[in-house]
C-alpha cells in the first residue's frame, strides 16, 4: 500500500530537519548546506504484527566473546590502526581528500587478504568483493597493473571479485550469493537504495544506505569498508549519523607536496583512537613505512637554527619529529603566528609562557613554526621542543643535532611530565640520538639501565631548559 510522501529540508552537513528551505542550518551553522528530501511515510495495514521485540535478554555471562577473533590484512600500518586486524562483522569507515589513496589502499589490502580466519575464507564463489560505484571494471583492472598487484592465483577462493554496481539492492543481493570473506563499497555518496526517493549522496540515501550495509556485516559476519568522501573542510560529507553508524572510523592524511600518508583512527569500538599507520606512495602504490623516525629525520639540517628533534607519541609507537621554527622581525603593524603541523592556539600560548616568564622578547617579531613532513602533532609533549626551536631561531644559536626533547610546559613556565618516557628514550637511542632534554619527574622513574646510553637532562622549569640548551653556547 503506499504511503504518503511528505517534502522536508534537511543538512548535508549535520542532518538537521526543517520543513521549508533555511539559507543557514540553525543547528551547525553552515551557509547553503539545505536540500530537499522526499520521505515516504508508510502505511501500515491494519492485522498486521510488528517484527520489532522479537529479540530476548539474554545474561551477559552467556554471550560468546569476540577477542581474539580478528582477521589479519597483510598489512602491517592498516592492522596497527584497526586494533591488531579487522573484527569480523565490523564496519570501518575510510575518509579522505580526492586522491589521497584510499581506493589504492583498500585494493592492495583485499588482494594481500585471503580470508584466513574468517567463517566465509574458502567459498567456491570467489573471495573479497570490491563494489566500485565510480570506476568500470577495466579501470580497476588497469590500477591493479600498474600497481603490479598479482592478478591471479591458485587458490580460486582468493581471487578478488568486482562489481561496478549503484543499486544497493544489487549489491546485496550479490554479497548474499558470493558471500565474501570481505566487502569493498567504493563509494557511500555513490550508491543509492530503491527503497527511498532522492539522489545518491543525499541525506536520506547515505544514511539508510549505511544502516542496511551494517545490519548485513552483523548479520553475515561480513566486514564490509566504506569509502567516504569528504568537504572542503575535511570532513566526511553526508549525515554526522553516518559516523555513529560505523564500528571504525578511518582518515586518510597527508600533503600532495609529500609522498608520505598518515592513516589514523579517529573511532575505534574495537580497538585505540591514537593509532596511525605511515605510508609511502610511490608509483607501485602505498608502501609501509616501518621506522617512519629515520624517513622523517633524513633530511634534516644538522647546522641550522632553529631546528630541534621532537619526542611524541601516537598510539603505542612513538615517533620523532623534527620541529623548526622561525622567528624574524615583522613588516607589518602587528606581528604574525602561523604554525603547521601543531596546534596554533598552543603555539600561542607557549610563546606567551616565554615572554612572561622567561622573558624572551617575541613583540614585533613574526614566528612560524612547522613540523616536517606533513604530519600533526596533537599532543602537548611536544611543547618544550617549540619553546626550545623558537628561543633557537631568535638567538641564531644551533641546538646540537643528536639531542631530543620532549616535556608539556604549564602556564607558570613548570615542565610537567609525560607517559611513556622510556619508550621514546629507547626509539631515539636507536636511530642514534645521543642527548635528551626531558622533564625532571620523568628522570627520577627512568632507571640507568634503562636510558640506552644517552646523556639525558631532567629539566623542571623553561628557565632550566633554556640554561640547559643554550649555556654553552
Amino acid at each position: 500500500m503506499p504511503g504518503k510522501e511528505k517534502i522536508v529540508y534537511q543538512c548535508q552537513a549535520c542532518g538537521y530537519s526543517s520543513p521549508k528551505w533555511l539559507g543557514r542550518c540553525p543547528d551547525c551553522g553552515q551557509w547553503n548546506t539545505m536540500a530537499e528530501e522526499r520521505l515516504i511515510t508508510p502505511r501500515r495495514a491494519l492485522g498486521v504484527t510488528s517484527s520489532l521485540g522479537q529479540a530476548r535478554p539474554e545474561p551477559l555471562s552467556s554471550i560468546t566473546s569476540t577477542a581474539g577473533k580478528r582477521i589479519s590484512t597483510k598489512i602491517e600500518e592498516l592492522d596497527r590502526v584497526l586494533g591488531g586486524g579487522i573484527m569480523p562483522g565490523s564496519v570501518v569507515l575510510v575518509g579522505g581528500d580526492p586522491g589521497i589513496g584510499k581506493s589504492t589502499l583498500l585494493l592492495q589490502a583485499l588482494f594481500s587478504f585471503d580470508g584466513t580466519g574468517s567463517k566465509n575464507a574458502g567459498t567456491e564463489n570467489g573471495g573479497a568483493l570490491y563494489v566500485s560505484a565510480e570506476e568500470s571494471p577495466e579501470q580497476i583492472k588497469s590500477r591493479a597493473e600498474r600497481l603490479g598487484l598479482e592478478t591471479a592465483r591458485a587458490n580460486k577462493a582468493a581471487q578478488l571479485m568486482i562489481l561496478s554496481e549503484i543499486s544497493l539492492e544489487a549489491i546485496l543481493a550479490a554479497a548474499e550469493k558470493l558471500a565474501p570473506p570481505a566487502l569493498v563499497i567504493d563509494s557511500i555518496q555513490t550508491i543509492y537504495t530503491e527503497e527511498l526517493p532522492g539522489a545518491p549522496g543525499s541525506v536520506g540515501q547515505v544514511r539508510d544506505c549505511a544502516a542496511k550495509l551494517m545490519h548485513f556485516a552483523k548479520r553475515s559476519g561480513t566486514p564490509v569498508f566504506i569509502v567516504g568522501h569528504v568537504t572542503k573542510e575535511g570532513a566526511i560529507a553526508g549525515p554526522r549519523v553516518l559516523e555513529h553508524i560505523v564500528d571504525t572510523v578511518l582518515y586518510f592524511e597527508g600533503q600532495r607536496s609529500h609522498s608520505f600518508r598518515i592513516l589514523r583512527t579517529v573511532k575505534n569500538r574495537f580497538g585505540s583512537t591514537n593509532e596511525i599507520g605511515v605510508f609511502e606512495m610511490s608509483d607501485s602504490g602505498l608502501r609501509e613505512v616501518a621506522n617512519p623516525s629515520e624517513i622523517f629525520l633524513a633530511e634534516r639540517p644538522l647546522d641550522a637554527a632553529g631546528s630541534v628533534v621532537a619526542a611524541s607519541m601516537e598510539g603505542t609507537r612513538p615517533l620523532l619529529v623534527e620541529i623548526q621554527a622561525l622567528v624574524s622581525p615583522t613588516s607589518f603593524g602587528v606581528a604574525r603566528r602561523s604554525a603547521l603541523g601543531v596546534d596554533s592556539q598552543r603555539a600561542n600560548l607557549i610563546l606567551a609562557v616565554l615572554e612572561k616568564i622567561s622573558g624572551v622578547h617575541l613583540a614585533g617579531l613574526d614566528v612560524f613554526l612547522n613540523v616536517v613532513g606533513g604530519l600533526k602533532i596533537e599532543e602537548t609533549a611536544v611543547d618544550l621542543a617549540v619553546a626550545a626551536a623558537a628561543i633557537s631561531s631568535l638567538r641564531e644559536k644551533k641546538i646540537p643535532p643528536d639531542l631530543f626533547i620532549f616535556g608539556e610546559v604549564g602556564l607558570s613556565g613548570e615542565v610537567r611530565a609525560v607517559n611513556n618516557a622510556e619508550l621514546r628514550i629507547r626509539e631515539a637511542a636507536k636511530i642514534g640520538l645521543r642527548q635528551a632534554i626531558i622533564p625532571k619527574a620523568n628522570l627520577e622513574k627512568i632507571k640507568s639501565e634503562r636510558n640506552g646510553g644517552l646523556r639525558i637532562t631532567g629539566v623542571g622549569n623553561l628557565n632550566e631548559a633554556i640554561e640547559a640548551l643554550f649555556s654553552s653556547s
